[in-house]
């Protein structure tokens, strides 16, 4: 082959990509953005560092037959595949391309997909899926629905060793759903992104009711009510810019730590203004944000599920620069106290952070489990049970700070010293007790105080008494149980300090196939 004939392979080859990027109908971009949505490329190129993208299997195209398939074999098969940086550090990502089979997954589509999952896995780099197809290619039939088989299996093999992160920007119905939800992460973006099992019309055939793919599998519906969204969006830019940031907070796999930055807010700085945002009256609300703003670097944290399970707050942050899980009880939201939800989402958070090496930092405020039928019912017991598995399990430094209320089980559940925390301090306004002073007292003075001339006398002498001998804030650390008591405004301080003492901590679990954690 003569140099004149290389160079016009190489025009062709270029042109074949070019058209192979532009797909095979303009209108079906036109299409695309007439919805408010971008193309495949557009959100890769939003997603990763600029020029840094390599595809793979670009040019693959689908074998089926039937159907009218044989006439249709566009390039990329409906899915677009390669690696990239963020921030510097390898990403591989998949997005699926609506404008070619409505990005319904096929044979060929489904072994690219596959083959950037292993990729991912054997390189040690996360993965993040760009969600935006019509599930199964219905044409091919079960082949199609094998190819999901090998995502799902794959998802599960790469759990706990490469970061994984499912951004939804369009339908995923049917048995689509489950690989997102196998994943560490899942983003959406408000009126473009649904997610249900069965849809709208099924619904209405089968129950008769009515609603929207919105109202049934929208983001807000995800983020809000069932918990299946970590977050949500108004559009793709925002959320694709969060998902940089969130990849900035994470190690590239399980063997690594996550990214450290030097530090510009001082180790020592003094958290005076918590003073003024924690109420001294343990029955006054505040919001667990604010503590958490001022006691992390430069006030910055990204809090994951932030309107579902809203009495718990989950977060990632940096203290002196290295990135720290926070699991606070949030007195803002049903006074903090853990519930059915709140459990599921704080064992869930502790459980990612353990899996990529995030040390732990719990904020205690809690009166308690939430008591009531229909949380009983509901199996309040095994899922909070899943909180207490997911912090007994976890060998990452841990560090708890009780700021007032530490009540009951509920005292244990969130990384107390008895369950493996390493480091337990609290303020000097703390309540560590088996349940508040006046409950207390009603149970073992109720016949005294029934029996009293003046009951309400009683009652309140009788509670301070109890406060007085078992409630006091110095108890827990005369025990042993809480390490030290400590000025709320050191609190930064001594959690950094904690944490560097921490660093080379090296905890084996016992030799097992696996756990069995409550379901």
């Amino acid at each position: 082959m003569g140099d004149g004939t290389l160079h016009e392979r190489i025009a062709e080859l270029q042109e074949l990509k070019s058209a192979a990027r532009l797909g095979q109908d303009p209108a079906a971009t036109e299409r695309q953005h007439a919805k408010g949505k971008l193309t495949a490329h557009e959100r890769i190129a939003l997603l990763l560092d600029k020029g840094s993208f390599t595809e793979v299997e670009g040019l693959r195209r689908h074998r089926a037959r039937g159907f009218g398939l044989e006439a249709r074999r566009p390039h990329s098969d409906g899915v677009i595949t390669g690696w990239g940086t963020v921030h510097g550090r390898t990403v591989f990502v998949y997005a699926h391309d609506f404008r070619i089979f409505g990005g319904a997954l096929g044979e060929a589509h489904a072994q690219k997909i596959h083959k950037i999952m292993d990729l991912a896995a054997a390189a040690g780099a996360p993965l993040v899926s760009l969600n935006d197809g019509a599930g199964a290619r219905i044409q091919e039939g079960v082949s199609a629905l094998a190819g999901y088989g090998g995502i799902f299996q794959r998802n599960v093999r790469a759990s706990g060793v490469v970061p994984q992160i499912s951004v939804m920007l369009g339908p995923c119905a049917g048995g689509a759903a489950y690989s997102p939800a196998l994943t560490d992460f899942v983003f959406m973006v408000r009126d473009i992104s649904q997610m249900f099992i069965t849809g709208p019309d099924v619904v209405q055939a089968v129950t008769g009711e009515q609603v929207s793919q919105n109202g049934l599998g929208g983001a807000d519906v995800h983020a809000t009510v069932s918990g299946v969204a970590s977050l949500a969006y108004d559009d793709e830019e925002s959320c694709l810019e969060d998902v940089r940031y969130l990849l900035s907070l994470l190690p590239s796999n399980n063997r690594e730590l996550p990214p450290h930055e030097l530090p510009t807010d001082p180790a020592d700085r003094s958290n005076d203004a918590l003073l003024d945002l924690v109420p001294a009256d343990p029955n006054r609300s505040y919001d667990m944000r604010a503590v958490v703003e001022e006691i992390v670097d430069d006030g910055e944290f990204f809090e994951v599920h932030a309107g579902w399970a809203t009495n718990v707050l989950c977060a990632l942050a940096r203290l002196d620069g290295h990135v720290v899980g926070v699991i606070a009880n949030q007195p803002a939201s049903l006074a903090g106290v853990l519930d059915i939800h709140a459990s599921e989402k704080a064992a869930r958070f502790v459980s990612t952070c353990d899996a990529f090496n995030i040390p732990l930092v719990t904020l205690v405020d809690v009166p308690g489990f939430l008591p009531g039928v229909d949380q009983e019912h509901g199996g309040i017991i095994r899922h909070g049970a899943k909180l207490l598995y997911a912090y007994c399990n976890a060998t990452v430094p841990r560090v708890s700070v009780i700021l007032r209320k530490a009540y009951g089980g509920a005292y244990i559940v969130m990384d107390s010293q008895s369950i493996g925390a390493d480091l337990t301090l609290a303020w000097p306004g703390n309540e560590i007790a088996v349940m508040g002073a006046e409950g207390a007292a009603n149970v073992i003075f109720r016949r005294e105080i029934a029996a009293a001339d003046d009951p309400d006398a009683v009652r309140a002498q009788k509670i301070d008494a109890y406060k007085s001998d078992l409630m006091h804030p110095y108890y827990a650390a005369e025990r042993g149980l809480v390490d030290d008591v400590i000025d709320p405004r050191e609190t930064r301080s001594a959690l950094i300090s904690g944490l560097r003492m921490l660093r080379g901590k090296h905890a084996d679990l016992p030799s097992r196939k696996h756990g069995n954690p409550p379901q």
